[in-house]
């Protein structure tokens, strides 16, 4: 196990994230992009995955398991329904997909290259680790979910 996984909360990625975003758009100006609904993209972006974010928020929460990504070990129950038919990460999905919002509302192309870091991250450091755990616990329903559900989408 590396000392990084499981250690930072995925929020904090999403906000480092954000940081470097900004960082990257002030430090690499570019001219504004030239299509025509740029800022409704960007809402569209936001809100799409606040509502998968959500989806899977809920899902847990019918599902009366944690919502808590730092202890993966306190998961009552493997929940494959709703949300989870589709990808096993909807939570990190819809933060990758605010982060894109975030980034073409930056209109900055070198910044939409962190979320390549931050899919990354959040694989090696929160996902597989999570996945390690949920595997010791459920064993062929885990495998057999996996199996059959993407990981990002």
């Amino acid at each position: 196990m590396h000392r990084l996984e499981l250690k930072v909360p995925p929020l904090i990625v999403v906000a480092v994230t954000v940081g470097l975003m900004a960082l990257t758009a002030w430090l690499a100006p570019m001219k504004p992009w030239h299509f025509t609904d740029a800022t409704s993209l960007a809402w569209t972006l936001v809100v799409a995955g606040g509502l998968v974010a959500l989806a899977g928020v809920s899902a847990f929460r019918r599902a009366r398991t944690t919502v808590n990504p730092m202890h993966p070990d306190t998961s009552s129950t493997l929940v494959t329904s709703g949300i989870y038919r589709y990808t096993r990460n909807p939570m990190y999905l819809g933060f990758l997909l605010i982060l894109a919002g975030y980034g073409v509302w930056l209109a900055n192309l070198p910044a939409l290259l962190w979320l390549i870091g931050y899919v990354l991250y959040l694989t090696r450091f929160q996902i597989i680790p999570e996945e390690r755990w949920l595997s010791q616990k459920f064993g062929a329903d885990f495998q057999y979910y996996r199996e059959r559900v993407r990981r990002w989408f």
